[in-house]
């Protein structure tokens, strides 16, 4: 049985496959995620597509040190109004970020690529659909002041599973993906490699 690596440094994809009982080791890809967006958009990618290559690029680049594993990278797509948000640099940053997508719906595109004996050889892209309240400018800066630098480690800059649910008026889709991996579909992946018990 194959050991398994998550190439990305995100805490909260860590928590989410420990706490399903998936064993790993942690060994994050360094790449230049905004010069490859750029590039992409420059040529029309679809959100999807972008999502999809920044998840490969970042399994492709441990798989090739660690061609004996499988190893597992991810990424994460927000796309509004024909717009690709990207992690903020600062808060505010952010704040203009959530000024952008309030009382607006936008899509989270949640890509997986696994790398097996050096090769891709499963990869899948979960969707979710969001619509933000119409929350105030004084709600805005309360949010950033309670939650600080945390907001820059997600692409919206917002953490579902804490006090970003306030932002939300209705959500559409799986949990999991909108935190930033589809969970489940990984476990059923890794069931058929023996990672997990079936």
């Amino acid at each position: 049985m194959a050991s398994l690596i998550l190439a990305s440094g995100s805490v909260t994809r860590q928590k989410m496959l420990a706490n399903a009982g998936v064993e790993f080791t942690v060994n994050p890809a360094k790449i230049d995620e905004p010069a490859i967006i750029a590039s992409l958009v420059a040529e029309q990618a679809k959100p999807r597509d972008i999502a999809d290559v920044l998840a490969e690029y970042k399994a492709q680049r441990v798989a090739m040190k660690h061609p004996d594993s499988l190893v597992l990278g991810s990424d994460q797509i927000l796309t509004s109004e024909g717009a690709i948000f990207q992690k903020s640099n600062n808060l505010q940053e952010a704040k203009e970020t959530l000024q952008k997508l309030r009382g607006k719906p936008h899509q989270l595109l949640s890509a997986v690529v696994v790398f097996e004996n050096g090769q891709p050889a499963w990869r899948h892209i979960g969707r979710a659909q969001l619509v933000m309240r119409d929350f105030s400018d004084d709600f805005i800066d309360d949010y950033i002041a309670s939650s600080g630098d945390d907001l820059l480690q997600c692409v919206g800059c917002y953490m579902l599973e804490q006090k970003g649910a306030q932002l939300f008026s209705h959500i559409q889709g799986d949990y999991f993906t909108i935190l930033g991996l589809p969970l489940l579909e990984v476990l059923g992946f890794l069931r058929t490699r023996g990672v997990l018990q079936n």
